[in-house]
């Protein structure tokens, strides 16, 4: 039992999406896609994508509501429509959904237009829907899964595959395949979601964000996108199962999957090589966001390897490390339920100190025995 894992653990445990909300999210999404199946016809579809397609969501220090991404896909040729026709037809249909629902328990609290997407807000639920208009990408030499997005601000559309991303993603983990699976089977279906299960990947790809958020907190506009630190992550990630140690690692990796190409830097789309997630760093006006990215690394990397140093000092020293980069009440909290869940295990005899060493664990070594007052063991 590594305290800085069960610490870091236990806290984005904390900031993930609880069950009530993310079931909540689920059946407002399905809602929304029959309305607009049933509008738009057979060839409309939705499905989610992002953080909470691969289970990496987590909540924003500064917003309650956890933010769900959702691709609306409309199966028609870009040859029949533009990308603002595209997006007006949507809006337009979300709008009468959001009409339908109007007074009712389950209906949205708000609805308004952003760049990309149209969003429903669940305030009260504590979440929002960002459906993302989209078509197949008909280029032969796409993936079979690729879509087209619009973009208010861009002629050009843009290009994306979060279908075969979230597949990319859960072969990067050997452990995350065994949890699906395992899943699967308890369940008696084909298969399941990566949502539905967490694994070290996912954790290692939660600290990071959460660290990003934080470090970022007052200058949202240059934060790194989270895609761009899960995609680096993925690739650096060798499958340790130990979080603390995968997180150096991965870390330390990162910087190795960062090209460049006719002078342009890339981190290109693992399954759709048309996008390339570090597009901004090209641009003269947005061009000092590589070194704002390359300074947040250091410093994530600077801050783990002091907490690491530290992991056997004590977990109130682990807290103090980490709160002068993360929130101290998230992390107060986890270290509770983690002093909670020890005392537990031992006194129900399955905690165990490892041979050779003070290393605590559950299921091999000798059981550590339960203590009384001025640590007396009690026969």
């Amino acid at each position: 039992m590594d305290p800085l894992s069960a610490l870091l653990a236990g806290s984005v445990d904390l900031l993930d999406i609880p069950p009530s909300v993310r079931d909540a999210a689920v059946a407002r999404y399905e809602d929304v896609g029959n309305f607009l199946a049933d509008t738009g016809g057979s060839r409309c579809g939705i499905y989610p994508q992002g953080s909470f397609l691969i289970g990496t969501a987590i909540r924003p220090p500064s917003d309650t509501e956890y933010d769900i991404d959702l691709v609306f896909q409309d199966d028609i040729d870009k040859e029949q429509t533009t990308q603002a026709e595209l997006k007006e037809r949507v809006g337009g249909m979300l709008e009468a959904y959001n009409s339908s629902k109007a007074g009712t328990a389950n209906g949205p609290d708000d609805f308004f237009e952003k760049r990309r997407c149209w969003t429903l807000s669940y305030e009260e639920d504590g979440f929002h829907l960002d459906v993302l208009p989209a078509i197949p990408n008909s280029d032969p030499a796409s993936p079979a899964n690729a879509i087209l997005l619009t973009d208010t601000k861009l002629r050009p559309w843009q290009h994306g595959n979060p279908k075969d991303y979230a597949l990319w993603f859960r072969r990067r983990s050997e452990e995350m395949l065994r949890r699906i699976e395992a899943k699967a089977r308890a369940e008696n279906v084909d298969d399941i979601p990566n949502w539905a299960v967490r694994s070290t990947l996912q954790r290692v790809v939660q600290v990071l964000k959460w660290h990003c958020y934080s470090a970022f907190a007052d200058d949202v506009d240059n934060r790194p996108p989270s895609i761009l630190i899960t995609t680096l992550a993925a690739w650096a990630y060798r499958g340790q199962e130990n979080l603390s140690t995968a997180l150096l690692e991965v870390i330390d990796g990162m910087p190795g999957y960062i090209d460049t190409s006719n002078g342009r830097w890339e981190v290109l789309n693992p399954a759709h090589k048309q996008e390339n997630f570090t597009d901004k760093w090209n641009e003269p006006d947005t061009a000092h966001r590589r070194g704002r990215f390359e300074l947040w690394l250091n410093d994530v990397q600077r801050d783990l390897e002091r907490a690491h140093e530290s992991r056997n000092a004590g977990i109130d020293v682990l807290v103090n490390r980490l709160a002068t980069a993360f929130d101290r009440n998230v992390l107060t909290k986890s270290a509770s339920k983690w002093a909670n869940e020890t005392i537990d295990l031992r006194a129900n005899g399955k905690l165990t100190v490892a041979h050779g060493s003070a290393a605590l664990g559950v299921g091999t070594g000798r059981t550590s025995p339960r203590h009384a007052f001025y640590g007396r063991e009690i026969p």
